[in-house]
């Protein structure tokens, strides 16, 4: 019971266990494969699925970063490969109609196994495909930049509005590290800021459960705990893109993911911070504008959500309020690594910030600290301070 907290990241791959919170959990994903040089086996992983046609995405950067190689590995291990390569010119590419309808056009038949050579954006893209068309799908990681690796999760941009939708786990994440350190460092501050969003998720998950009876899996909080530690104690080694702390970054990416799929829902990996984030995110959309990476917008919100919690404290049960971390040390740990704290580095506007925490509770269906406050009536006195404090203080 619980022998998952004590198992390696490779190991975890197809745990099945009856857990302490009554509940009997399980991970679909067959391959979790880290570290150093592991780009290598990629023809192996593919093999153990009898695979022989291999369609693999990537875009202009990615496949400089990874699918360059991947692409000579496969062929030289004797695969038949169609490689394709999205132009996401001088941005990040964007999952449009556009984009998904390229992807489609060039699946060719007999395909047996897709690969994302990428990060977010195409491996949503090709876990979205793998759900419609039944073909098992590979991802080579090329940046620590978000925890949806591991999910089944697929939001993708139609209409100009981003939609989510349940696709499926892929067969195997494979992280080398030589590929992720490489990365654009904003790409690295994101999957920072997206770990440093469990701090606060965790403290929403047991404020829900003292006070709405929610379920809560202290397994998959002490997962993700212990992963979070490591990111934190190596943030100055992860500014100087240290192999060991990009490492432990993509890990704690990969754990959140894992312990998302152990309980089906991602309360382990979300809070009122990722529902700020969302605000924004669907706000910069309706504007025609290109919203910041996603992790960065969580790093923002992750301060503010722990600044309620310290405003709120006398409501706060006792559980919740230990593990809820104090702003400072949040902004702290962001500035280490040279990531931003204020929504104005990322062109969010006064009034869009005051009427995210207005509403920011309403973006979906969770008890989160925001909606205590919109309880105790204190959700404007608090939405009016700290957004003061972030225009109005020089």
């Amino acid at each position: 019971m619980d022998e998952i907290l004590n198992y390696s990241m490779n190991e975890m791959a197809k745990a099945s266990f009856d857990c302490s919170c009554g509940r009997h959990h399980t991970l679909d994903i067959d391959k979790l494969v880290m570290g150093q040089g592991v780009i290598k086996e990629l023809p192996e992983m593919v093999k153990g699925l009898g695979a022989k046609k291999v369609y693999m995405l990537s875009d202009n950067n990615t496949y400089k970063a990874a699918g360059e190689t991947a692409e000579t590995l496969l062929k030289d291990a004797g695969f038949q490969v169609k490689s394709v390569v999205l132009d996401s010119g001088e941005d990040i590419l964007i999952p449009d109609e556009q984009a998904v309808g390229t992807m489609f056009l060039n699946l060719e038949p007999e395909t047996d196994v897709l690969i994302a050579a990428g990060s977010g954006t195409l491996n949503d893209m090709v876990k979205y495909m793998s759900a419609r068309t039944k073909i098992p799908y590979i991802v080579v990681c090329t940046a620590p930049s978000m925890d949806g690796y591991a999910s089944d999760g697929a939001p993708l941009i139609l209409g100009g509005k981003k939609i989510s939708f349940i696709a499926t786990l892929p067969y195997g994440i494979l992280g080398d590290t030589d590929i992720m350190k490489q990365a654009p460092m904003h790409m690295i501050r994101a999957g920072f800021g997206d770990v440093i969003g469990k701090l606060t998720a965790l403290a929403d998950w047991y404020l829900s459960r003292e006070m709405t009876g929610e379920y809560c899996c202290e397994t998959c909080v002490t997962l993700v705990q212990k992963a979070l530690d490591k990111v934190t104690g190596s943030a100055e080694a992860l500014a100087d893109r240290d192999e060991e702390a990009v490492l432990y970054l993509i890990e704690a990416l990969t754990l959140t993911g894992v312990a998302m799929g152990l309980i089906g829902v991602s309360r382990p990996a979300s809070g009122a911070e990722h529902m700020l984030s969302h605000y924004w995110e669907m706000e910069f959309i309706a504007r025609k504008k290109y919203p910041e990476l996603h992790g960065i917008k969580v790093g923002i919100a992750t301060p503010i959500i722990a600044e309620i919690f310290e405003i709120m404290g006398d409501e706060i049960p006792e559980a919740a309020k230990k593990l809820a971390p104090s702003r400072e040390y949040v902004e702290g740990l962001l500035k280490t690594v040279g990531a931003p704290v204020s929504p104005k580095e990322i062109g969010i506007d006064r009034d869009l910030f005051y009427q995210s925490l207005l509403d920011g509770y309403k973006v979906r269906d969770r008890y989160s600290v925001l909606d205590l406050a919109v309880e105790k009536g204190k959700m404007q006195e608090i939405a009016e301070k700290i957004t003061h404090r972030f225009y109005d203080e020089d």
